[in-house]
Order: C-alpha cells, then structure tokens, then sequence
C-alpha cells in the first residue's frame, strides 16, 4: 500500500528596493542566516565587476557571447537591457537548474523581474519582498559607496538614481500586487532584517 505524501512548497523570495536601499546587504544577511534554510539564486550580468564582488556571489558576470548561448539554448527566463553611461548592461534570470522541488530561495529581483519568475514559475510560491529608505538618505549611501570605488561612475549614479523613481514607483508596485504588507523601510538595518526573517520563516511554514 502507498501513502500519499504532501509536497512541499517551493519558495522564492525576491528581494526588490531602489539602489542604496540597503537590499544588497539584507541580502547578505538573510543568506548568511543558516536557520532560515535559504538557497541564493544567482543571476546574471554582462556588466563590468566591481570592487569587492566576486564571481557567482554577487552575479554570475558573462558578455555578450555566454548571454547569446543561454538565448539560443531557451534558458533566458527575463531580460532587462540599461543603457548606462559606460554603454548598455544586460541583467538577466536563467532556467539553469538552481531551482529545485521543495526548496527555499532568494534573489535580488526588480519589479519587472519579480513579474515574470512568478509567471515562469507558477507552481511555486513567489513572494516578493520590497525594501526603502528616504530618498535623500539614499542618495547619500550611494555617494559614499561609489567614492570606495577605483574608478567611480558619478554620472552612472546620478542615472540609476532618477530611473529608479520610475522603476518603482506606487502604480508599479500595485500593478504588480506588491503590498504594503510586502514593504520594509530599512532605517535600522538589524531590526529590518529581522523583520524580513521573521516573515521567510512564517511563509516557509506554509
């Protein structure tokens, strides 16, 4: 005689915020937070690497060729293009085998992206996660960040800083059923992280 089994949820939990919201390092922590079960889904860029990351940590960084060989193979699950002062820059989600049946996931994720891993993704839980800081305490994180950089990109800054307004803006995240309930504003880094876990572990329950 057999016995039917439940099969467990799979759960991706996209982290999604303006930049210098804070989400990279919330991230990190979440990652870091062995009693949350989380594997990190990484993603990929053709961007230029920057100081400090390190390959398939931050991004796996590719070029044009490695995007166009996942294209033709059908494994590009969502594609976003910028063009950046420095030249386009792809960021992309493939279908690459990092998800598995029953297993919990993160990812760094835009509105755009977060759309479409819940449509490719339809039998999982796709949870989204939206993290925000003031704007002018933003603004002041990504200076400072970009001064640590060898060759910082001021006008690249100033670029992503005003797409990010649109990018996210109030008609998108309601248009893509992101919540209030969804949304964390990160003015103390340790109690928003802690917040967020507490809600990963309460949906991984489900």
């Amino acid at each position: 005689m057999t016995t039917d089994r439940k099969k467990k949820t799979t759960h991706i939990f996209c982290i999604m915020g303006k930049s210098s919201c804070g989400k990279d390092t919330i991230f990190r922590r979440l990652t870091g937070d062995e009693s949350l079960g989380l594997t990190k889904l990484v993603t990929y860029t053709t961007r230029p690497i920057r100081a400090g990351e390190t390959e398939g940590i931050e991004y796996h960084f590719t070029d044009s060729a490695g995007e166009a060989a996942l294209e033709a193979a059908g494994k590009i699950i969502e594609k976003r293009t910028y063009h950046t002062v420095a030249g386009p820059w792809d960021y992309f989600t493939a279908d690459d085998g990092q998800v598995e049946e029953g297993g919990n996931y993160i990812i760094i994720a835009t509105i755009e992206s977060f759309v479409k891993l819940r449509d490719f993704y339809s039998n999982c839980a796709v949870c989204p996660i939206y993290i925000y800081v003031e704007d002018g305490e933003r603004l002041a994180r990504a200076l400072a960040r970009e001064r640590q950089q060898e060759k910082p990109r001021y006008a690249e800054l100033c670029r992503r800083f005003l797409a990010d307004s649109e990018d996210f803006s109030d008609e998108k995240l309601a248009a893509a059923g992101i919540t209030e309930a969804d949304s964390y504003e990160n003015i103390d880094l340790a109690r928003t992280t802690a917040e967020i876990a507490e809600r990963i572990r309460k949906t991984s329950e489900t």
